[in-house]
């Protein structure tokens, strides 16, 4: 039985006619990945780019010494390693497999046939990579500007933000993944969590964490406080 796309899942697409969709379809493949296991090196020549359709996928480089910094942590519809599409370049960064997934890969040649016959794809997939730009930058500025309690902060107002405001948010990482996201150590993110829930900014069990100051939380992301 064909496997069934969700289109509205994937903000690289949306917007699109089905006549359009039914093209993007016809060059995609289904690719499946264990947990573990490499999808693409820092490098590689890039042949086209991927959508996650299930599970979870690491983005992330290796200093000289090998120390791991995670970029990003991408799941269901989540496009990665979009980039070289237009550019024909390599791989910026490696990625594996966080957990068992699903991905769709469309291959650039096909698709550069698809953009020179309707110019409407590539403008979609555009927007979509001007925003991940933003996000980049983002991300960047996060690790180099701002110390780990600002980082952490910045991190829990996104979770929020992706809950539709919810004052619980539920960590989809370990802390272990998450220290690497923030360019830190578990133990030292294991201090400032502890720190934060003393000055009742939030309040933890396990991987949930409840919000009990907004305010105090959006300070501390701002830099405009600092944790005692």
């Amino acid at each position: 039985m064909p496997k069934t796309i969700a289109w509205n899942d994937i903000p690289l697409f949306q917007g699109l006619k089905d006549d359009q969709l039914r093209e993007i379809e016809s060059i995609c493949r289904w690719k499946s990945y264990v947990k573990g296991e490499t999808i693409f090196r820092q490098d590689q020549r890039a042949e086209g780019f991927y959508v996650v359709q299930s599970g979870k996928v690491k983005v992330y480089k290796l200093s000289p010494e090998g120390k791991e910094q995670i970029l990003h942590i991408f799941s269901s519809g989540h496009p990665i390693g979009e980039v070289p599409v237009f550019a024909g370049s390599t791989f910026p960064a490696h990625a594996q497999a966080h957990e068992n997934c699903e991905l769709l890969f469309f291959q650039r040649d096909h698709l550069r046939d698809l953009f020179a016959r309707d110019p409407s794809l590539a403008m979609n997939m555009l927007a979509v990579l001007a925003k991940r730009l933003r996000d980049f930058t983002n991300t960047i500025e996060d690790l180099t500007l701002k110390e780990l309690p600002s980082r952490l902060a910045t991190y829990l107002m996104h979770l929020q933000d992706e809950s539709g405001g919810q004052a619980t948010v539920h960590l989809d990482v370990t802390k272990g993944t998450l220290a690497k996201i923030l360019g830190t150590t578990q133990e030292t993110l294991s201090r400032v969590f502890k720190r934060m829930s003393d000055e009742s900014i939030i309040k933890m069990e396990r991987r949930t964490i409840t919000i009990l100051n907004d305010a105090a939380l959006e300070d501390l992301a701002e830099g405009f406080t600092s944790l005692a």
